[in-house]
C-alpha cells in the first residue's frame, strides 16, 4: 500500500492521501476537522488544549472565532466516527481545557520501503517471559506508530509553514469556479472578494486596467472570464506572486466556499482555507470570513486586520442579486462603455437603496458619458451613505464629492494624502492627484510626478483611463 495508515476500530486514517476511510469507503471529512484530528492522533492518550489547537492551525495572532471553529471541526469528527460525547470511543472532552483521543491503534501500515527489518527466529518466548508471537508485533508496530507519526508531524509542519508575501508582492484575483448551479454567485463573489481582500493596506490585487493590458496582449476580449489558467498567464506576464482562485459548492443546503493561493511560477499551493455557510444569505458573511483568514495566513499584522475589516455586508451590499448587477456593471463598462453599464448600477440601487458604492460609480459613469446633474445627484448621495462602504471606497466617495459636487479641489488634495497615508499601495489616489487635481491647479510638475507614483504602483495606470474609466474594485 502506497500510504501511512493507522487503524483504529473500523476506521482506517490515511496520512499521505490525507483521507479517513471506514470498511474501505472514504468518507467526507474538510481540512480543518482533519487535521485538528491528525493532531489528536499524533498525541493520543495525551490532552490537547484548545489553545494547542488553535497555535498548530491558525497561529498565535489569529483574528477569527476560533472557538466556534473548533466546537464544529470536533462536531464534525464525531459525527463521521459515529462517536457520542456522552460515552466517548475516540474524542474525549476535558471541560474547559480541551480534547484527548482515545481510541486504541489496531495496527499501522507503512510503505515496504519503511518497513522494519525482518526478524531473526525466536524462542517461544521472550527474555521478560511474553509470548514471542506478542512479543515481535508489538516490536514491529510501536517504531512504526512512530515513524508515522513523525512523518504526520513533519508533514503537519510542512502544510502549515506558508510562505508569507512581502508588501511588494502583487496577486491576481482569479474568477471563481460554480458549481452550485446558481448564476447569482457568477463574477459576484470575485467582486465580493476584491472588496474585502482591497480593504488591506498590505495586499495589493493586480488592477482591472493592468489586466485587460495583459488579455490584448493574450489575444483574448476584455471581459474574458479569467479562469485559473489564464489567470496564472496574467500572473506569469506581470511578474505577480500568486495567482487567487476560489470555489463554491453546495453540500446539501448549505454551500462551501474555497480559497487556494497559488505560485504562478512553480504550481505550488501558498495558503488554502474553506468556510461553510448554512444557508444562501450567510454566503457574503462566509466570503467575508475566509477574506479575513486569508489575510492573517499570508502574514499581514493582526493590527492592520482589526483595524480594516468591515464585513462585506456593510461595505458594499448585504443583497447578493444587488452585487451581481454592480458587478456585471463593471464588467459591461469594460466592455462595452460606460453608458452601457448604467442600467446595471441603477439596477443594483434599485433593489438595496443604501447601496453607496454603487451610487458612486453611477455618478462616475454618468460624468463620463456627459450627464453632469444625474452624476451630482448620485454622487452626492453616496456621499451621505458613505459610512456604508469600505475604507478605501470612502476615500474615492468623498473624493468624487470633492471633484464632481463642490469642485473643493483643496479639500480633494487633501483627502488623497490621508488615502496615501492609510494605504500607501493605493495607486487611486496618485492617479487621481496626476489626471484630475493637479492639473486642474495648475500644479503641472506635480501631476507629472504623482502620474510616475502611479505607474510604479501599477505599471497598468494611464491617465485616460484614471480620467474617464476609474473604478477601485476588480471584478
Amino acid at each position: 500500500m502506497d500510504a501511512d495508515v493507522v487503524r483504529f476500530d473500523e476506521f482506517e486514517l490515511d496520512l499521505r492521501a490525507y483521507q479517513l476511510r471506514r470498511s474501505g469507503r472514504t468518507l467526507k471529512l474538510e481540512r480543518i476537522p482533519m487535521e485538528v484530528l491528525f493532531l489528536l492522533m499524533e498525541r493520543r492518550g495525551q490532552l490537547v488544549t484548545r489553545e494547542e489547537i488553535i497555535e498548530k492551525l491558525w497561529g498565535k495572532d489569529v483574528f477569527l472565532d476560533t472557538d466556534n471553529a473548533i466546537n464544529t471541526a470536533i462536531r464534525k469528527i464525531r459525527q463521521v466516527l459515529k462517536d457520542d460525547p456522552e460515552q466517548p470511543r475516540f474524542i474525549q472532552t476535558v471541560t474547559g481545557r480541551g480534547y484527548r483521543f482515545i481510541g486504541q491503534i489496531s495496527e499501522v501500515v507503512v510503505p515496504p520501503a519503511k518497513a522494519p527489518a525482518q526478524e531473526q527466529p525466536a524462542s517461544s518466548s521472550s527474555p521478560t517471559g511474553t509470548p514471542t508471537g506478542i512479543g515481535k508485533r508489538w516490536k514491529l508496530i510501536v517504531p512504526a506508530i512512530v515513524a508515522v507519526l513523525a512523518l504526520s508531524v513533519g508533514g503537519y509542519l510542512y502544510l502549515r509553514r506558508t510562505p508569507k508575501f512581502t508588501d511588494k508582492d502583487t496577486i491576481v484575483l482569479a474568477d471563481f469556479s460554480n458549481t452550485t448551479g446558481d448564476s447569482v454567485f457568477d463574477g459576484t463573489l470575485r467582486q465580493g472578494l476584491a472588496v474585502q481582500l482591497e480593504q488591506s493596506p498590505f495586499l495589493s490585487l493586480i488592477s482591472e486596467e493592468r489586466s485587460q493590458q495583459v488579455l490584448r496582449l493574450m489575444g483574448k476580449p476584455a471581459d474574458a472570464r479569467l479562469t485559473p489558467e489564464i489567470a496564472r498567464e496574467i500572473c506569469e506576464r506581470t511578474a505577480s506572486a500568486a495567482v487567487l482562485d476560489g470555489s463554491i459548492a453546495s453540500l446539501g443546503s448549505q454551500y462551501v466556499l474555497g480559497l487556494r493561493a497559488e505560485d504562478c511560477r512553480t504550481g505550488d499551493v501558498l495558503a488554502e482555507e474553506q468556510v461553510q455557510a448554512a444557508r444562501k444569505e450567510d454566503v457574503l458573511n462566509a466570503l467575508s470570513q475566509i477574506a479575513t483568514k486569508f489575510r492573517s495566513r499570508v502574514g499581514e499584522s493582526l493590527t492592520t486586520i482589526k483595524k480594516y475589516d468591515i464585513p462585506l455586508a456593510e461595505a458594499t451590499t448585504p443583497s447578493l442579486e444587488a452585487l451581481k448587477a454592480y458587478s456585471a456593471g463593471w464588467q459591461v463598462s469594460f466592455s462595452s462603455g460606460s453608458a452601457a453599464s448604467v442600467p446595471f448600477f441603477r439596477r443594483a440601487i434599485e433593489i438595496d437603496p443604501n447601496f453607496a458604492s454603487a451610487y458612486a460609480t453611477l455618478g462616475r459613469m454618468y460624468g463620463d458619458i456627459g450627464e453632469s446633474v444625474l452624476s451630482a445627484v448620485n454622487t452626492s448621495k453616496a456621499y451621505q451613505l458613505r459610512d456604508r462602504a469600505s475604507d478605501q471606497e470612502k476615500f474615492f466617495i468623498s473624493l468624487s464629492y470633492d471633484l464632481q459636487v463642490t469642485g473643493n479641489l483643496d479639500k480633494g488634495q487633501q483627502t488623497c494624502a490621508l488615502w496615501v497615508q492609510a494605504y500607501p499601495r493605493a495607486w487611486v489616489p496618485h492617479g487621481l492627484l496626476a489626471g484630475d487635481i493637479y492639473p486642474a491647479m495648475g500644479k503641472h510638475e506635480e501631476a507629472v510626478e504623482e502620474g510616475k507614483v502611479a505607474l510604479d504602483l501599477d505599471p497598468g495606470f494611464s491617465i485616460w483611463i484614471h480620467q474617464s474609466r476609474h473604478r477601485l474594485h476588480g471584478a
